[in-house]
C-alpha cells in the first residue's frame, strides 16, 4: 500500500470529527521523515498535532506499513510554506501575498476575496511617469504557480 496513502487516510480518519481542521499535505522523504502538515480555519494547536501524531503512529506501527525507521513528523505548515488549498486562501484573506504566475510574471497584493476558481488582490500599479494606482485584480488560481503569505514586521 502505497504510504503516503494510507496516512492521508488515518488523518482524515482522525479529524473527521474536527470540521476547523484540514489536511494540507503528506510526504514521504527517502531518508525516513514522513511530514504531515495540517492547519486549521483558526490555525491548530499542539495538542491536535499531537493526538493526530499518536492516532498515524499508533496504526502504522500495528498494520507494519513501513518496514524501514521512520521519523513522523505532524505540524502546521510554516510561513514559508506555499498555499495550495483554497481553503488556506480564505483563512489569508486580508495578508499580503507574493504570487508567482504561469506566465513568469510577479505580483503582490493584498487578499481581498478567495471564490472557487479565483482570487482577488488589492495591488498598488507603478507606472513610470504617473502616480502609482491602487486596483483590485481578479487572478484565475488555474493561472497560479506558487503563492505565499508575506509578513510585515512594520
Amino acid at each position: 500500500m502505497n504510504i503516503e496513502k494510507r496516512v492521508t487516510e488515518l488523518v482524515e480518519e482522525k479529524i473527521a470529527d474536527m470540521p476547523n481542521l484540514f489536511l494540507v499535505d503528506v510526504k514521504m522523504h527517502s531518508n525516513g521523515k514522513l511530514i504531515v502538515l495540517v492547519d486549521g480555519d483558526n490555525g491548530i494547536g499542539i495538542a491536535d498535532c499531537v493526538a493526530i501524531s499518536r492516532h498515524v503512529g499508533f496504526h502504522l506501527e500495528e498494520e507494519n506499513t513501513i518496514e524501514d525507521p521512520y521519523n513522523l513528523e505532524v505540524s502546521s505548515p510554516g510561513i514559508d510554506t506555499p498555499l495550495t488549498l483554497k481553503r488556506q486562501y480564505a483563512k489569508n484573506i486580508g495578508r499580503t501575498l507574493a504570487i508567482k504566475m504561469d506566465d513568469g510574471t510577479n505580483r503582490e497584493g493584498t487578499l481581498k476575496e478567495a471564490g472557487d476558481d479565483m482570487i482577488i488582490i488589492e495591488e498598488t500599479i507603478k507606472q513610470k511617469g504617473k502616480k502609482a494606482e491602487t486596483v483590485e485584480s481578479t487572478i484565475p488560481t488555474d493561472k497560479i504557480t506558487e503563492t505565499k503569505v508575506l509578513i510585515s514586521f512594520k
